[in-house]
């Protein structure tokens, strides 16, 4: 302790402390036969009076909940054929700018790559980008029919 400030002695004394501290809990942990307790649905450890390790632990335990299922593709997203994306678009002679955009933003809203799950993106992609060609070209030839003045 000599050669240190006031401030570095105290740091030392409290990690020494600590560590005894700890020490002294795994001694007491390893040394206490711990009996089951059942309660309910919870098991406990009890050594006399169930900690709050053990406690915690139990309802960790008791409340696992299996993951999920892993998604299921739809079937939509397996059309991926330019015919296929275009029947579904189902554009028409009589479509207008504002149809077109309409269509496109209910087609991005169920096949946006963005909203789906990581495994079906490559199949959502593909369906956007044909959907996205569809609409671009029927909007350009609505644009030559009608230039704007």
């Amino acid at each position: 302790m000599f050669g240190m400030s006031v401030f570095q002695s105290v740091l030392e004394r409290l990690k020494t402390e600590e560590e005894s501290e700890f020490d002294e809990e795994v001694e007491a942990r390893q040394a206490t036969p711990r009996v089951p307790i059942f309660t309910g649905a919870f098991a406990v450890e009890s050594a006399g009076v169930a900690s709050f390790g053990t406690v915690e632990r139990a309802y960790l335990d008791a409340a696992f909940v299996e993951p999920p299922a892993p998604p299921v593709m739809p079937d939509y997203l397996d059309r991926t054929s330019l015919a296929e994306v275009a029947a579904e678009l189902a554009l028409a002679d009589d479509e207008t700018i504002m149809t077109l955009a309409a269509k496109r933003r209910a087609f991005a809203a169920l096949n946006h790559p963005d909203r789906l799950p990581a495994a079906f993106r490559a199949n959502a992609t593909v369906r956007m980008k044909l959907a996205n060609m569809l609409i671009d070209e029927a909007s350009q030839q609505i644009r030559a029919i009608n230039p704007a003045p």
